[in-house]
């Protein structure tokens, strides 16, 4: 069959509270344009994040009631560990209670002031958590993905020979580790190849720099590697994530994605004396290490989840769900990031507003006009969210400047994304009578989450 149906049947309901453009208006003005600030109930399709936003399966809300609340020690700790153990293949596991606590415990104890660290493209929280406590993130993408609308496979790969560039003029003794992003969420949402986790490992190793993988979507990128990569189209995603995490020292992640989970994280790694340091610090600052800042009952669904991330024909669903957001926008010629990743599409708002400079947030002005147009909340990735240094203060354009729909796992159907492309589409006809905006109000770091903004009129 051709038609690609939802692997589930849908067992629960929510109701959507519908809104007009006026009420909107009000709303909005009243959260200073920034969407995080909007109450969820005043949104009618939420793009906002896929993180901790998906819908749990009924085995998952089964386990939830065997969740074991003893605080040291629980059943539920056990279930969880050996989950991750087996899927991952590390002996080390570090709970969390979400991804950005693992990226604070994991920064603090391997990064410190002058130190660098280099990744495909860090995500906000993770750069955050390097720069606070005074490391430089760098990105290093592949040239591929300099072109959005570039139509090749894994362009979330990590350019090689700009880490070995990197590795060369700083010295690998001020390099304490080298990340991964799968699938590359700034960049995109591509997928990283199996051939350039092993690069970037066999690189790492030389240099002895430990390696690791920031693993959110770690079964969506596998699916890709399976689908579009030589040699793994017979192996079971299953086997593929074995040997991808085969060629790390580490992982962290954030279990709000891939486990479809409402809330938790977790850090792995080989280094018993590393995990015992990031444990200390956990018990300081989390909770007791064998429950991290987590309910048992959230043990018990991360560990189902992470199971049925790996089921081949949700999988399938999922990624084929998102290509077809983009394909539809693609045809109407509205410019999005080619292929479709897993997670989301991402509009290339800059060619959307060629009109509006990249200091005057075109990203987020697409995001605003998206809420008044049609209730729907999605994300900028670009200027507000990268564009200024965390250590001098000065702004500059980011590398560029996108729109993201960030679709929550098995919770909106087609006809909630044909209103989606809808909505894209009637702003696209009137495009040019969209206008900037400038921050008013704005926090020292990630202050896409709280800022406020207001509109630039339109000259003349």
């Amino acid at each position: 069959m051709k038609t690609v149906i939802e692997p589930f049947r849908i067992k629960m309901v929510e109701p959507i509270q519908f809104s007009n453009r006026s009420q909107r208006e009000q709303r909005l003005q009243a959260a200073g344009l920034n969407l995080f600030r909007l109450k969820a109930e005043d949104v009618i399709i939420d793009l906002l994040t896929d993180s901790g936003t998906g819908a749990m399966s009924a085995e998952a809300w089964a386990a939830l009631m065997r969740g074991d609340e003893s605080y040291a020690g629980a059943r539920s700790w056990y279930r969880f560990e050996r989950a991750v153990q087996e899927i991952f293949g590390f002996p080390q596991v570090i709970p969390t209670h979400q991804g950005r606590a693992a990226e604070r415990l994991f920064a603090s104890v391997m990064v410190r002031s002058g130190l660098v660290v280099p990744n495909n493209t860090h995500f906000d929280t993770t750069r955050a958590n390097i720069e606070a406590v005074g490391g430089r993130a760098v990105d290093l993408p592949c040239a591929d993905a300099r072109d959005l609308a570039l139509e090749v496979p894994f362009k979330g790969d990590m350019d090689i020979s700009a880490l070995e560039h990197l590795i060369a003029n700083v010295g690998a003794d001020r390099i304490p580790v080298i990340l991964l992003t799968v699938t590359n969420n700034s960049g995109g949402g591509q997928p990283v190849s199996m051939a350039n986790i092993r690069a970037v490992s066999k690189l790492a190793h030389i240099h002895r720099i430990p390696f690791y993988i920031d693993a959110c979507r770690f079964a969506e990128n596998a699916y890709f590697i399976q689908q579009q990569e030589a040699g793994y189209d017979a192996m079971s995603v299953r086997e593929i994530v074995q040997e991808m995490f085969n060629y790390a020292d580490g992982c962290l992640m954030s279990a709000k994605k891939d486990a479809f989970a409402n809330i938790g994280g977790f850090l792995c790694t080989r280094d018993e004396q590393l995990a015992e340091e990031w444990r200390r610090l956990l018990i300081l600052t989390e909770g007791f290490p064998t429950y991290g800042g987590l309910a048992g009952r959230d043990l018990e669904a991360i560990a189902v989840g992470l199971q049925e991330v790996l089921d081949e024909d949700y999988l399938r669903y999922r990624i084929r769900s998102t290509q077809y957001v983009a394909d539809q926008l693609h045809k109407i010629g509205i410019p999005t990031v080619r292929p479709a990743g897993g997670h989301a599409v991402y509009i290339d708002a800059r060619r959307f507003l060629p009109h509006i400079e990249p200091l005057q947030y075109p990203g987020q002005s697409l995001a605003v006009e998206l809420y008044l147009e049609a209730g729907i909340r999605s994300v900028e990735v670009g200027t507000v969210m990268f564009g200024r240094d965390a250590h001098t203060g000065i702004e500059s354009p980011a590398k560029w400047d996108l729109l993201r729909l960030a679709i929550p796992r098995r919770v909106y159907t087609r006809s909630h994304m044909d209103y989606v492309i809808e909505a894209i589409a009637q702003i696209w006809q009137r495009r040019e009578s969209i206008c900037g905006l400038k921050i008013v109000s704005e926090p020292p770091y990630l202050r896409h989450f709280s800022a406020r903004f207001d509109w630039i009129p339109v000259s003349g």
